[in-house]
């Protein structure tokens, strides 16, 4: 188990190279800190399930490095992608369709999926070789701490690499919108654009 603070762009390559080998790193985004692996590894998913002690009955969301990625675990048509592009990248997670090539447990046996491009510049780079999971670096049910040395606490050598940019100021969740129904349906609201809202909500899908 390692802390890297502020991680310079080599630092970045060692720690995609952690998640290629199914290890679990503790990454900033533009709400809370989360827990990344590798969505295309059932044995790194199952970590994240036995590290937070989460069921496996709660889906796990994922982080898309751009919309060429969203297109490859997601089944996304001409208006959710409108709707996409006015969220993301933010503070946003968009529920979608999944592709068939999303593992099941990732999604707990749902056809929907969970999708974020947070507006941080590291998770950013985290994913630019392949999408990672995007779940609270906790415990379940534990406070999300706002900060690396009490998530260390928490969750101690089960994580291969921390990273640490400091206190995380709003420390909340995203706002989790449906796009899977006749209209869009906010599923919780946590951080968003109140006129985006108001906006969005108003469309047909």
């Amino acid at each position: 188990m390692k802390i890297i603070k502020n991680p310079k762009s080599y630092e970045i390559e060692d720690i995609i190279n952690e998640l290629s080998r199914d290890n679990l790193v503790v990454y900033p985004t533009d709400t809370i800190y989360g827990i990344a692996s590798n969505i295309y590894s059932s044995n790194a998913i199952d970590k994240v399930f036995d590290v937070k002690n989460r069921s496996r009955n709660k889906a796990l969301s994922v982080c898309v490095h751009d919309f060429k990625q969203l297109g490859q675990v997601a089944e996304i048509d001409r208006i959710q992608k409108s709707i996409a592009k006015m969220l993301f990248p933010g503070t946003y997670t968009l529920l979608f369709r999944k592709n068939e090539d999303v593992s099941p447990l990732l999604t707990a046996n749902s056809d929907i999926i969970g999708v974020r491009i947070p507006d941080n510049e590291i998770s950013r780079e985290l994913t630019k070789n392949f999408p990672i999971t995007t779940t609270s670096a906790n415990l379940s049910n534990s406070k999300t701490p706002d900060n690396i040395c009490d998530i260390v606490e928490q969750l101690g050598n089960s994580i291969s690499v921390y990273i640490d940019t400091g206190r995380i100021i709003k420390n909340t969740y995203s706002t989790i919108i449906d796009l899977t129904g006749d209209k869009p349906v906010i599923v919780r609201k946590g951080m968003c654009d109140e006129n985006k809202m108001d906006e969005i909500l108003k469309m047909n899908l």
